[in-house]
């Protein structure tokens, strides 16, 4: 993972994967999926009735129609993106930052990418002006912008778009004649549903958006590759939806049988599977505002994460004290905060910010411990930031940041 690419950002080109949730298996979709282990038969592409029914369950109980004939089901949500560049053709636009996986599978199928200026209060949802005129000067040099990918619960930066700035940004894509992509995959943990109004895209722009959902964000465990997309309810949703079952059957993408099981499972949502959910998110959120509350106290900038288990953090204000270290772009913080952390800390370049810009995201999972049994206590407590192991975890965090603050002051130059 060293810096080899000509665009001069390091191997971006699949960049890290979806933070690891880092809890056990629940014991009701491990039964399911033991269970399932026998079935020979495979799932047809594009999923079977049970998985495509649950699917369109899921997004009702949410407000969105969906038909089974509109839904496609695929091994992970980087196969269904793929299958929807390739079918809708064009150059993609995504926010910069985004998901470090959205903008490799155009560059794989030769598809110019355009990253878009988004705010930071609105992470995954590119500023509207910025989106105007990115597609004008992208036409204006010859090209030919047709998809915009969006989340409104954002990886990397965890934050959720207001839904008048994306109300304004659906607007502006209409109006451009772009298809949009709604990732959804982060929408069922947010951390104050109460607090934080999130509103679909499909429901400013029905039959323009196409929804994904990777199952991984919230029902089922990273491992167990699953995602499903929902497709507008007109004849162009029926177009698009039969052009990517081609690609997808090109591909050989389907949902391994046995996995199908289980995700039908987790997408009917039975109460036990909503109950870990909600237990989850509370988790997570917890740990989140816990690492948020010492990077920022050690000078670093940071939105409050609302979502996801993660946090998107900009240590410029410590560069003095990293420039000391040998740490001048994304990819030595990356290292160096890999090295001094003991856990993943994939810098901003990876998702498209800039190599220059000392971001980095850093991920909850690994604030849980190194057990299972770690792991269960910390989801059965009802005060986990007591537990040894997590208090270990975050002094361990504190001290590192603290120690940059430090030094980082007295590298500062009298007034």
């Amino acid at each position: 993972m060293r810096r080899t690419d000509p665009e001069g950002r390091g191997p971006v080109r699949y960049g890290p994967p979806l933070p690891e949730d880092g809890l056990p298996v629940p014991p009701g979709l491990a039964a399911a999926l033991a269970a399932a282990a026998t079935r020979t038969e495979g799932e047809p592409i594009g999923g079977g009735a049970d998985l495509t029914g649950a699917a369109c369950g899921y997004w009702e109980r949410r407000g969105l129609t969906a038909e089974p004939g509109l839904v496609a089901a695929a091994p992970g949500a980087p196969a269904l993106l793929l299958a929807l560049t390739a079918a809708l053709g064009g150059d993609v636009l995504v926010p910069r930052p985004c998901a470090a996986w959205w903008a490799p599978y155009a560059r794989l199928l030769g598809r110019p990418v355009f990253h878009v200026a988004t705010p930071a209060e609105s992470g995954g949802v590119p500023d509207p002006f910025a989106l105007l005129e990115t597609v004008r000067r992208v036409r204006a040099e010859g090209g030919d912008p047709r998809l915009l990918v969006l989340s409104v619960a954002d990886d990397p930066t965890a934050t959720v778009a207001p839904p008048d700035v994306l109300h304004e940004c659906v607007e502006a894509a209409a109006g451009a004649g772009l298809h949009l992509v709604s990732d959804e995959t982060w929408r069922d943990t947010v951390h104050d549903p109460h607090e934080t109004v999130l509103v679909s895209p499909a429901e400013m722009l029905p039959d323009r958006v196409t929804v994904v959902t990777d199952l991984a964000g919230a029902l089922l465990p990273p491992g167990w590759p699953a995602a499903v997309a929902r497709f507008p309810v007109d004849d162009s949703g029926r177009a698009l939806h039969a052009r990517v079952l081609d690609v997808l059957t090109a591909l050989g993408a389907r949902i391994a049988g046995p996995v199908a099981v289980p995700a039908a499972c987790a997408l009917a949502e039975p109460e036990p599977v909503t109950a870990r959910v909600r237990a989850a998110v509370r988790l997570h959120a917890c740990v989140a505002a816990a690492v948020h509350k010492e990077i920022v106290a050690a000078g670093a900038l940071s939105r409050p994460p609302q979502a996801g288990r993660h946090l998107y953090a900009d240590l410029g204000p410590l560069r003095p004290a990293l420039t000391a270290r040998g740490v001048g772009d994304a990819q030595e913080l990356e290292d160096f905060l890999a090295a001094r952390l003991g856990m993943s800390a994939p810098g901003g370049h990876r998702f498209g910010d800039a190599l220059g810009a000392l971001r980095v995201r850093l991920s909850t999972g690994a604030f849980l411990g190194r057990t299972d049994e770690e792991r269960a206590e910390c989801l059965a407590s009802p005060m986990p930031l007591e537990l040894p192991h997590v208090q270990r975890a975050l002094t361990h965090v504190k001290s590192v940041f603290d120690d940059l603050r430090d030094d980082a002051r007295r590298r500062e130059p009298p007034r």
